[in-house]
């Protein structure tokens, strides 16, 4: 995971839910930045993700990929995930619940 840029874990939370497209990826980290991703700085960075392994590409139609997390891709950002939640939650049980409660409210989706 420390080889992984956090543009890459961004890439990795969003490809995380339903198979989705480039484009989608693109539209989502924008969202988050609250700027323009540029493809010049998507695609290599998914095609690495596909070519370590974290991350799986299909043809959709002619024109477009589809790409899903795999099960390392998964297990990766799991680590990292539990990891920032261990250093946020530290000795703090009042902490711990507000991210349980968090969760929780994911679950109900």
């Amino acid at each position: 995971m420390s080889d992984l840029s956090e543009f890459q874990k961004d890439v990795l939370t969003v490809v995380s839910g339903e198979p989705v497209y480039g484009l989608g990826i693109k539209r989502e980290l924008e969202l988050r930045y609250g700027e323009e991703v540029n493809h010049s700085r998507l695609y290599p960075n998914l095609d690495s993700l596909v070519e370590e392994g974290l991350v799986s590409k299909r043809s959709r139609d002619d024109r477009t990929n589809e790409y899903e997390l795999t099960d390392e891709g998964r297990k990766i950002l799991k680590e990292d995930l539990l990891w920032r939640m261990r250093g946020f939650v530290g000795d703090s049980e009042l902490r711990a619940r507000e991210i349980r409660r968090a969760l929780d409210r994911v679950d109900e989706r």
